[in-house]
């Protein structure tokens, strides 16, 4: 039904924004990851929804980039997930996270999800296996294995996705396991 909305932004309030598209305004719930990208009041933006129907309401949910909206497609075609916990997902972890953790089978980022328990977490996997693509506008980024073993360090430490990420981006080509995650220790402890 409604597919996309352009129109100038009048209200933010996380996760809900409204959308002024020619004196219409517009309701929609966007996960974090659109959220934080989204410009400031009143300047102009386009959104990707999806509309939902159901008998206890109409709902409008938007989103910054096609990857986002289909792998929120894919999470409501999974029974017991939701709009909500679709949402939760998507603002918990990237496109390109999510599908690193699928690929790669790891329960313990999904449950790092507020409202993800340990079985929707393997039901996630199971049903998401070969269903989100790894090319095109939705690409996931292959991990080196010390990468990971550092990303995976520093989220046991209690780091969130976004600050590990950020601070492995930050480190050089080819360090050892433990000169990355003493690397990136001095990254995050500067921020």
């Amino acid at each position: 039904m409604i597919g996309r909305l352009t129109g100038l932004l009048a209200e933010k309030n996380p996760p809900h924004i409204l959308l002024d598209v020619h004196g219409v305004g517009y309701e929609l719930d966007v996960p974090m990851s659109s959220f934080y990208n989204l410009p400031g009041l009143g300047e102009k933006v386009t959104l990707l929804t999806h509309f939902a129907v159901r008998e206890d309401g109409q709902f409008l949910f938007g989103f910054l980039t096609e990857a986002e909206r289909f792998t929120f497609r894919q999470l409501l075609k999974i029974s017991g997930v939701g709009a909500r916990t679709a949402l939760s997902v998507l603002s918990g972890l990237s496109v390109a996270d999510l599908a690193a953790a699928v690929a790669r089978q790891e329960t313990g980022r999904l449950t790092k999800v507020p409202g993800i328990g340990k079985k929707t977490a393997e039901r996630l996997l199971l049903e998401l296996k070969d269903k989100l693509p790894t090319s095109g506008p939705a690409a996931v980024a292959v991990v080196h294995d010390d990468q990971q073993d550092i990303l995976n360090a520093l989220l046991a430490l209690g780091y969130n996705d976004r600050e590990a990420g950020a601070a492995l981006k930050q480190l050089p080509a080819g360090l050892t396991v433990s000169d990355g995650i003493r690397q990136a220790l001095k990254l995050l402890s500067k921020s």
